[in-house]
């Protein structure tokens, strides 16, 4: 009755020029001799064996990561037609889930983090798993290590409890991405988390918030839901997922709901949604620089070098982030590396084929 879903349908915009629509950032290697994907799947695997594991992506993804992870049934791929958000994403693999069995949970988990401490991991998904059966709508809090300004927030208030461990807190608020003032003013008080985009509930439980907060979507859901097992399923899909509004799960639904609990975690992660994340992840040289590929640098610091074929040369620089492909070149300083999702965006409206 407990399954995991893999969130693997997005592009990964700010890791360009590596990852493209075609070859995203959980498909890529990007840390080890492993993908993102691929990562994310054995991980889990003391939990939910693989036929409890289950994908929402893209259509053109799903072939690229099923080769990936091939013992992965391909019936376990849920297809978004096209993107819409977490929340439809989510509530579209609700109905799925719920089509099969009727008293399933889920933890929603995605494939592009980096996670150290995997035991610690599995033992707060079982946990949580737990927690979630009395109907609570668990998260996983990440225990911060600095003054993010990057991530949002989980403000916990009372304590409701322990499970295998683990204390766990009722949840006070959601906070968006904050100022660095306000960053600091949590990062001391100490009862905030940063919020992992990680999931645990009853399908049943999120279908009711939906019902509740989002009753246009819910609406939408129910007419997918009765296509399901039918001959009529991928018409009705491809009719009604163009109409679906895009909407966050934190938005949607989270910021809203009720009964909320959040386990805080320490468990060695990292959100790996653009360059400058992997600073955490790779070995960094005695010039405080990390090289992926082949590098000869002269008074060269705090760089990222990322470039497998060609010699990269770099002479009196530093803080930039430089990532070299076959038919692209990036260089950018490293506070400005999450302006490339605007440089994608151009190359969408402009010049397709380097975004493809």
């Amino acid at each position: 009755m407990y399954y995991a879903v893999i969130m693997a349908g997005g592009s990964g915009s700010r890791l360009w020029p590596l990852s493209r629509r075609t070859s995203p950032k959980q498909a890529l290697k990007l840390v080890g001799d492993r993908t993102m994907f691929q990562y994310a799947v054995e991980r889990i695997e003391p939990v939910f064996p693989s036929e409890r594991i289950f994908v929402v992506t893209s259509e053109e993804q799903a072939d690229i990561l099923s080769e990936q992870v091939p013992e992965l049934p391909i019936e376990n791929f849920i297809i978004e037609t096209e993107g819409r958000g977490t929340a439809p994403a989510i509530g579209l693999t609700a109905i799925h889930l719920a089509h099969s069995d009727s008293r399933a949970s889920m933890a929603l988990l995605t494939a592009d983090h980096f996670i150290t401490d995997t035991d610690h991991f599995c033992d707060a998904l079982t946990a949580a798993g737990k927690v979630a059966d009395d109907g609570s709508l668990v998260t996983l809090g990440i225990q911060p290590t600095f003054a993010s300004t990057g991530f949002g927030y989980i403000h916990q208030g009372a304590i409701l409890g322990e499970k295998r461990g683990f204390d766990f807190y009722a949840v006070r608020d959601f906070i968006e991405k904050p100022d660095a003032q306000t960053a600091q003013q949590m990062f001391r008080n100490g009862e905030y988390s940063w919020n992992s985009g990680m999931f645990i509930w009853k399908v049943a439980r999120i279908l009711e918030e939906f019902e509740r907060q989002m009753p246009e979507f819910y609406a939408q859901l129910c007419e997918v839901q009765q296509s399901l097992g039918t001959p009529n399923y991928e018409a009705v899909l491809k009719r009604i997922w163009p109409q679906v509004a895009k909407q966050t799960i934190d938005y949607g639904v989270m910021e809203g709901a009720r009964q909320v609990v959040v386990f805080p975690v320490e468990i060695g992660w990292t959100d790996v949604g653009n360059w400058n994340n992997l600073f955490e992840l790779l070995p960094i040289d005695e010039n405080t620089n990390v090289v992926v590929g082949n590098h000869i640098g002269i008074d060269t610091t705090g760089t990222l070098i990322f470039g497998k074929k060609r010699l990269i040369a770099t002479i009196d620089i530093d803080d930039l982030i430089i990532v070299d492909t076959d038919d692209a070149l990036l260089v950018c300083s490293r506070e400005s590396d999450q302006d490339v999702r605007t440089i994608v965006k151009r190359l969408k409206e402009n010049q397709k084929e380097y975004w493809s």
